[in-house]
């Protein structure tokens, strides 16, 4: 069980708000008995493998993965994409992760949704099989994220990219919930292709109202979309009983977006209320599972 840092709304999204320092983002992980964590938008850690592994060990965390927004469906933007890459997954394998998150999205510094052409849908396919290539020679597993105002957010982008690819994914219960994909229904049918698993759940009247164009995500964020797990719309436990039915040994990463639009809360307060409500849910999830007697998070 890892965390994430847009869990204290360290986000990768442009123009998101405040990003908490990491001493104490990292300091609550801790707290909160999370073990291993997701590296958070570019520039918030250090940019060094060496700084990095001393920031988190410094913390008892190990590193799990990165989200990395990209470009594929512009081929005259590919190279670069996988220039970038290359140096990505380089820093991942150097802090000793084991998943490069993909997000296709239109431009990383404003993500639109503009309707892809097949010729365009062909490049993203490639772009991701060749994205596979470049993190297996990493001993690396790459995760296509369905996500919101991305490129693969609806049910349709996700059965295109299901058909045409043979990548795996990153089962992220909000955002498949959001886009119109049962992720039951994903883990279901699509486990052979689930290679990491996001925690989030759902408010589902503020999501509809954001599929409606009736709120930006930012402001579904802070109108409480992604509330404490357990406590929203998604089956989050028949979720995890299915993939790990099926024997399902990767990580599950705890995400509640969070976004800090009013200055920096004081200590004890702020994202870390959520986020203690949400440890106590996995609590209970995990707790009557086989195997998991020693791994109850402490």
């Amino acid at each position: 069980m890892a965390g994430a840092p847009i869990s204290w709304g360290i986000c990768e999204v442009p123009g998101w708000g405040l990003q908490l320092p990491v001493d104490r983002v990292l300091t609550e992980m801790n707290e909160v008995g999370l073990t291993a964590t997701e590296l958070g938008a570019a520039g918030w850690l250090p940019t060094s493998a060496a700084d990095i592994n001393t920031v988190l060990g410094g913390h008892q965390l190990a590193a799990v993965a990165a989200f990395q927004p990209v470009v594929l469906h512009d081929e005259a933007r590919l190279s670069e994409t996988l220039h970038h890459a290359e140096i990505a997954t380089q820093l991942l394998q150097d802090v000793g992760a084991s998943n490069f998150v993909t997000c296709v999205v239109s431009d990383p510094d404003n993500w639109q949704r503009p309707e892809l052409t097949e010729a365009q849908w062909a490049c993203l396919y490639d772009g991701l099989d060749r994205l596979d290539v470049i993190c297996a020679a990493h001993g690396l597993m790459q995760v296509v994220h369905p996500h919101v105002d991305s490129l693969i957010e609806q049910a349709d982008e996700v059965e295109r990219v299901l058909a045409n690819t043979t990548v795996q994914f990153c089962l992220d219960t909000g955002h498949l919930f959001i886009g119109g994909t049962d992720p039951l229904v994903f883990a279901k049918q699509h486990v052979d292709r689930v290679g990491l698993v996001h925690l989030k759940d759902v408010d589902a009247d503020v999501a509809l109202r954001l599929r409606a164009g009736e709120v930006t995500l930012m402001q579904a964020v802070v109108d409480g979309i992604f509330p404490p797990l357990g406590e929203g719309a998604v089956p989050l436990a028949d979720v995890v009983r299915t993939v790990e039915a099926s024997g399902y040994d990767g990580w599950y990463v705890f995400e509640q977006d969070a976004a800090l639009l009013d200055g920096e809360p004081p200590v004890g307060s702020g994202p870390i209320r959520d986020v203690r409500k949400s440890v106590a849910y996995i609590r209970s999830l995990i707790a009557p599972l086989p195997g998991t007697e020693a791994a109850v998070i402490p």
